[in-house]
């Protein structure tokens, strides 16, 4: 990397380029951005932008240059001159993105579009500079994909929206394929609302129309923006904003919508308000010419705990406790859906089916483990704790019996107790999903 250019200088000059874009759309609500080309290829974006994608990692794309082949042999300076150059010399050509198919619980697969990496670097930039105009518009309830902010901020308003506007009837929806389905032409009108750059909206185009690579064949994409792409939650959270801003417009009385990317909730107190949000819900997407999921979507009733519901990983319901004088209370809890309880499961019955696992001592299988233990703790365990806990503690037994299974295959002349083993692995170092350990 050039040493002239240290990454926190990188990071202060990028911060203060997305501060002026930030405020000045904010001010001006209603002003479009026309000089806005130029700075996507500023050395010091388009430095964050390698910086930015070389972290998150990825596979290659249909050119098979991965970021190890970048950073070890081609150089990760040139790279970035090569793309700044292209930009500049208006010779930039966006390739294929690369269909990759990742296998979902229900039989069916979530496709992927992978770009290459110089794609996803300009993409990078190009989303440096954008983002900022876009986020001084987005309204509060949308927390996907955005700048500081998490899964944990939307089931905490979620929280919040049930203890003050006593929510007992949930409106649960399904986008049939929303990122496969999102209309090129009615997506740019709502781009084009703030960018006023045609070099910016010829590359966003560019992106959109560059066509999917499958078994060596090139399909074209005449609708959607590919899930694995850069810019494609940017472009999601841009298209959904209409339902954002109508809502807040002229349905809030109806109930509180909270959104994450293509996954959403509205949160009623009467069922007359529930269903009234479905059909504004209609409305709404066959306008944006959008599918509800019938068989995904449903009405849930909270009162009392007769139904919950699953969102973004977890199942959020009332739960009965016993209250003073024998009364039974309902109290709004969160825990880990039972397909994500699965899914954990599954992950640790295939970490210890590896090849040459017997040979691994228990220091390494532990090094092993407690990356995805933090990651599951860091996911599940801070929205609800207190109830969290009592279904993760299942995920705990379960490594621990795993760990158990695997060092008497490993020791068959030594064998431990399950009660000394599991008493032996917090010890040794051993991670809690919890946050009891």
């Amino acid at each position: 990397m050039n040493a002239g250019m240290p990454a926190n200088y990188t990071k202060a000059k990028v911060r203060q380029l997305q501060t002026t874009l930030y405020l000045a759309s904010k001010v001006n609500t209603k002003r479009r951005f026309h000089a806005l080309y130029d700075k996507v290829y500023r050395e010091d974006v388009m430095r964050m932008a390698w910086i930015r994608v070389k972290a998150n990692g990825g596979s290659a794309g249909v050119d098979q240059e991965t970021i190890d082949y970048i950073v070890q042999e081609y150089g990760e300076d040139r790279l970035i001159e090569e793309c700044r150059s292209a930009l500049m010399q208006k010779t930039y050509q966006a390739r294929p993105v690369r269909r990759h198919e990742i296998p979902k619980g229900d039989g069916k697969v979530r496709p992927l579009g992978i770009p290459t990496v110089r794609d996803r670097v300009i993409q990078m930039a190009t989303k440096i500079v954008i983002e900022p105009i876009f986020e001084a518009d987005f309204r509060d309830n949308s927390f996907g994909f955005r700048p500081k902010r998490s899964i944990h901020d939307a089931i905490n308003r979620i929280h919040e929206a049930v203890r003050s506007e006593k929510v007992n009837w949930v409106v649960d929806v399904d986008i049939q394929g929303y990122f496969d389905n999102i209309p090129h032409d009615k997506l740019m009108q709502m781009v084009k609302q703030r960018i006023g750059d045609r070099r910016i909206l010829k590359l966003i185009l560019m992106w959109l129309k560059a066509g999917v690579m499958k078994e060596g064949e090139r399909f074209d994409t005449t609708l959607g923006s590919p899930q694995g792409g850069v810019i494609s939650p940017l472009l999601a959270n841009v298209y959904l904003h209409y339902l954002d801003t109508i809502w807040a417009k002229k349905f809030a009385h109806i109930g509180t919508i909270v959104r994450y990317a293509d996954d959403l909730v509205i949160l009623c107190r009467y069922k007359a308000q529930a269903v009234e949000a479905i059909q504004v819900l209609k409305v709404v997407f066959q306008k944006l010419e959008l599918t509800m999921n019938t068989s995904k979507s449903k009405l849930v009733n909270l009162w009392e705990g007769k139904e919950g519901f699953d969102f973004l990983g977890h199942t959020h319901r009332r739960m009965p406790y016993w209250g003073k004088n024998g009364r039974i209370l309902y109290y709004f809890r969160s825990c880990p859906s039972r397909k994500a309880m699965k899914k954990m499961r599954d992950k640790v019955k295939e970490a210890f089916k590896q090849r040459g696992i017997l040979q691994w001592s228990l220091d390494d299988m532990i090094k092993h483990m407690n990356p995805k233990i933090q990651g599951w703790k860091n996911a599940y365990a801070k929205c609800d704790p207190w109830t969290a806990n009592r279904f993760l503690a299942k995920v705990d037994w379960y490594i621990r019996r795993r760990f158990s299974l695997w060092w008497n295959r490993k020791h068959k002349k030594r064998k431990a107790s399950q009660a000394n083993l599991f008493a032996l692995l917090p010890k040794a170092g051993l991670k809690s999903v919890t946050t009891w350990g």
